[in-house]
């Protein structure tokens, strides 16, 4: 249960920590979770912290690739995802607050490409920043690790909606994702995430298989 009560499962992460074995080794057990036990509901991730200078000393790219493919795996999960931004976010938390399905600011909150040496760090936030944002809003953060705080966030489209108690907005989220299933829930966030890569005639028979399923399961009911 989270917090306020909602039925579901919780992560936090501290993005001040690197990414490090057991920070992959969480996110892995969740979705195992997720995967084994939850067919309904909520995947609540708790994001806050930056990373503090120095904080790439005992990384290495074989450690990156585990990370990247657990939050993919994260992302690609049946529940819903929502995430819950408080203070600056970089790092780990960024990560994972780019790869859910709702996004959640406490007021104050900022996000944070963390900087490594001379330069912004290059990993997958990048790639999710463009997708997901208006680029040219969110080009200084890209380049020289500028913060970009809650609504202009909001205004990019990287976050859902700034608030000072995140509760009340979890449990609307909770009650509109409580008769969804997780398998119908993966095969839509799929379908949207290709549409920025596909062109009509590519996507429509994907979107058609997927109506074609959904006339099946109606009918079988």
């Amino acid at each position: 249960m989270t917090p306020a009560g909602i039925p579901g499962l919780e992560l936090r992460v501290d993005g001040t920590e690197p990414v490090a074995p057991a920070t992959v080794e969480a996110v892995l057990n969740i979705c195992d979770r997720a995967e084994d036990g939850y067919a309904t509901g909520l995947l609540t991730v708790h994001v806050s912290g930056a990373p503090k200078p120095g904080w790439t000393k005992d990384v290495s790219v074989g450690l990156l690739t585990k990370w990247e493919r657990a939050v993919r795996r994260l992302e690609r999960l049946g529940l819903v995802t929502v995430a819950v931004a408080a203070g600056d976010c970089g790092g780990t938390a960024l990560d994972l607050l780019l790869a859910t399905d709702v996004r959640i600011a406490v007021t104050g909150a900022r996000l944070v490409v963390p900087v490594s040496r001379d330069a912004t760090w290059p990993g997958m936030a990048l790639y999710r920043l463009a997708r997901q944002g208006a680029t040219a809003r969110l080009r200084g953060a890209a380049l020289l690790g500028t913060p970009v705080g809650a609504a202009e966030a909001a205004a990019a489209g990287l976050i859902d909606v700034v608030v000072d108690q995140p509760d009340d907005t979890l449990a609307e989220i909770a009650a509109a994702a409580a008769t969804i299933t997780g398998k119908e829930v993966a095969i839509r966030r799929q379908l949207m995430l290709d549409a920025a890569e596909h062109s009509f005639q590519e996507a429509l028979g994907s979107h058609l298989a997927a109506c074609d399923r959904t006339l099946r399961r109606a009918a079988a009911s």
